[in-house]
């Protein structure tokens, strides 16, 4: 059995879109990804069918889940359930970094 490993600090950020890039890794029953949010970003609200749980590991974030609003700075943590429409929007001029953890995992992050 090969045993998936790797260190973040060399994995490329990949851009998502203008303002928004991530780095992200999986098991068999969850994924890892870790999402940079520049201030000047266009916040994209959507809805998918896995478990988030959000931890903001630097900066400020407005993050929008259904009808809403949590300001999360680092350390905050909050759980965005299935099929709920949400997203994030930054605060101040600081980039946010944000790590989610996603279930079941997510296949189309690796495509």
């Amino acid at each position: 059995m090969t045993i998936p490993n790797v260190n973040w600090d060399d994995m490329e950020w990949k851009k998502i879109r203008d303002g928004v890039y991530q780095k992200a890794f999986t098991g068999e029953g969850a994924t890892l990804a870790m999402h940079k949010l520049e201030p000047q970003h266009e916040p994209k609200p959507h809805k998918h069918i896995y478990e988030q749980i959000v931890y903001i590991m630097g900066g400020t974030v407005d993050f929008h889940v259904g009808d809403e609003v949590f300001r999360l700075t680092k350390g905050g943590m909050l759980v965005v359930p299935p099929n709920v429409m949400h997203h994030a929007v930054v605060v101040g001029d600081e980039d946010v970094l944000n790590l989610d953890i996603f279930t079941p995992k997510r296949p189309e992050f690796f495509e």
